[in-house]
């Protein structure tokens, strides 16, 4: 057993398109929409329809060299946050987003990756972010909330819990009359019904004001938390086991449709085989226990995949022409084909069965471990709360407690 408290902040947010999400330089947009324009595919529409609700969460993080801290702690925690989310009663469609901010004279003013359901494709790009720049007081912090409002997309849906995590260290300029400024801006956010919530680093007094009174202007929570994050980090004796099961259940994925699509999707796959390759045991555990989850099916199968799709009835195997076929099955006669899908059907049971199993020993093993008061301290608990309390209104009901 191994636990440590640990710097992990919560910068979540999310990649889009899978294709480009490895290219952090660049705004993205999110690509979770069914089959292309020119898929040859008959999908069933009575299949696709579905009323979850839906939670869409945006963090807007300084990426200036004094948060390095957080940045690195973030991409390990994209999990159990993820997973925390995703716990409700009924469980939501999720999609999480991310503004990186600096300041002008930085290599960039604001980075906005769209709201997505791949994380896969967010952690990569989290790994390729580096803290730098800032250092001379105030930073962009009203032109990352300004973009975070109004160029993100954001559902329409009056129902959907729409939540903006502000995290940083120093006050934002007030003194560019060229920009708007944050009174305005969470006026804008209140009228799309986005909460702005504020979670300082650190503990300088001008931030802490100004990120007290952002946080009231838009009915929100503000809370601190050190310089270097403080939430909990554990290491258990399912892990390994976990993260084996988690790379057999990726390759139980036959993605389908047209040439493009396939291609985005292999985007999609490199960036889940980089995450085998370069992270520990226990963040791999995290994702699993994410992905056996309604959310986190989303995130591991995208919106082309075979198994998944012939099992819920939105597509008809016999209906898919042969260049719309994933590789094992083309060649293969009908009945062939038939088997294939039903046998990998059966394979991806009895592994998510076995995964959600283990999480559960997993989870009861930290809970073991941790006091009451280090979880309500840690800024996965603190995020935890604010999401608990203000998505009840949307009908969303929180109960078993944050995910670690």
């Amino acid at each position: 057993m191994s636990i440590s408290t640990s710097m992990k902040t919560i910068v979540l947010a999310t990649v889009l398109s899978a294709g480009t999400a490895a290219a952090v330089g660049m705004n993205l947009v999110a690509e979770r929409s069914g089959a292309a324009v020119n898929d040859p595919i008959s999908i069933n529409p009575v299949a696709q329809q579905t009323e979850q609700p839906k939670v869409e969460v945006v963090f807007v993080l300084d990426t200036t060299s004094s948060m390095s801290g957080l940045i690195d702690a973030a991409k390990n925690n994209i999990w159990s946050i993820a997973s925390s989310m995703a716990s409700a009663d009924p469980e939501p469609d999720m999609r999480m987003g991310l503004v990186a901010f600096r300041d002008r004279g930085d290599d960039y003013i604001t980075r906005v990756m769209d709201l997505s359901q791949d994380l896969d494709s967010m952690y990569v790009s989290l790994s390729n972010f580096r803290a730098q720049g800032g250092g001379d007081g105030p930073e962009s912090v009203n032109a990352a909330l300004h973009a975070a409002v109004n160029d993100v997309s954001w559902s329409q849906d009056e129902s959907t819990y729409k939540v903006i995590f502000l995290v940083g260290d120093a006050p934002p300029h007030m003194d560019y009359a060229d920009e708007p400024q944050y009174p305005e801006i969470l006026r804008q956010a209140k009228a799309k019904g986005i909460v702005v919530n504020c979670i300082q680093a650190g503990n300088q007094t001008n931030t802490r004001k100004v990120w007290q009174q952002i946080a009231s202007l838009n009915q929100g929570e503000f809370f601190q938390v050190e310089q270097s994050g403080n939430a909990v980090a554990v290491t258990t004796p399912f892990d390994d086991k976990i993260a084996k099961l988690s790379r057999e259940l990726d390759e139980t994925k036959l993605f389908y449709g047209s040439e493009e699509k396939r291609q985005r999707l292999e985007a999609k796959e490199k960036a889940s085989r980089e995450l085998f390759a370069s992270v520990p045991a226990a963040v791999q555990a995290k994702r699993a226990e994410y992905n056996t989850k309604a959310a986190g099916a989303d995130n591991l199968f995208a919106d082309s995949e075979l198994v998944e799709d012939v099992a819920s009835g939105k597509v008809e195997l016999d209906a898919l022409p042969e260049k719309a076929l994933p590789k094992p099955l083309v060649g293969l006669d009908k009945s062939e084909q038939k088997k294939l899908v039903e046998k990998t059907a059966e394979k991806r049971k009895q592994i998510q069965e076995e995964i959600a199993a283990l999480g559960k020993q997993r989870q009861a093993y930290i809970a073991d471990q941790l006091k009451e008061e280090e979880v309500a301290k840690s800024l996965d608990g603190k995020i935890y709360e604010a999401i608990r309390s203000q998505a009840s209104s949307k009908g969303l009901r929180y109960e078993s407690g944050p995910s670690f």
